[in-house]
């Protein structure tokens, strides 16, 4: 469910709630948009390849297919890096994809995910919005550690974190736009 900014307009969404603080089960997310002079198609063969945020994010390192290729139920291997949390891995399970229109996934356990991930593609007259949301929770992830460790601090620590997932997301529209556009 949508439900406007979080503080400096960064669109926010909840998978649940919200509550009131802010928690990891309400499922806090954002999203960024972008228009991209080129078809879905075009897009597609951008959005599916799971290695391509790594080009663009200041935290995402690549991945690598474990099951299958992008498909429904196809698992990978994600790499990350933070400097509050170093380097870990985390399996990702796709548990959206309808060619040209959507391909998603969710990380550690699909049906209680630590986050989910998603690329749309909606086709208009000048080419292709692209959108690409996220949502953290309501199942542990990296960032439960953080919470687990300052309760009282839980919606600071979210808000922050949304913060910097939505500056990677934006610079790799960005990119996704100038690839496609090429």
């Amino acid at each position: 469910m949508e439900n406007d900014t979080w503080e400096g307009g960064v669109p926010r969404t909840f998978g649940s709630g919200p509550s009131d603080p802010i928690r990891l089960v309400d499922e806090p997310g954002t999203w960024v948009e972008i228009e991209v002079s080129a078809p879905p198609s075009t897009l597609w063969a951008i959005v599916t390849d799971i290695n391509l945020p790594s080009r663009f994010s200041g935290e995402f390192l690549g991945a690598e297919w474990t099951g299958g290729g992008p498909a429904i139920g196809a698992s990978f291997i994600g790499r990350s890096h933070h400097p509050a949390m170093g380097e870990w891995e985390v399996e990702s399970l796709v548990d959206h994809f309808e060619i040209d229109r959507s391909f998603g996934w969710a990380t550690v356990n699909p049906r209680v995910p630590g986050s989910r991930w998603r690329f749309d593609l909606t086709a208009n007259p000048e080419g292709t919005l692209l959108r690409f949301s996220m949502s953290m929770g309501p199942g542990p992830s990296g960032i439960s550690f953080a919470i687990n460790a300052m309760p009282e601090k839980e919606p600071r620590i979210l808000f922050k974190r949304i913060l910097e997932h939505h500056a990677n997301m934006y610079r790799t529209v960005e990119g996704i736009k100038v690839m496609a556009e090429a």
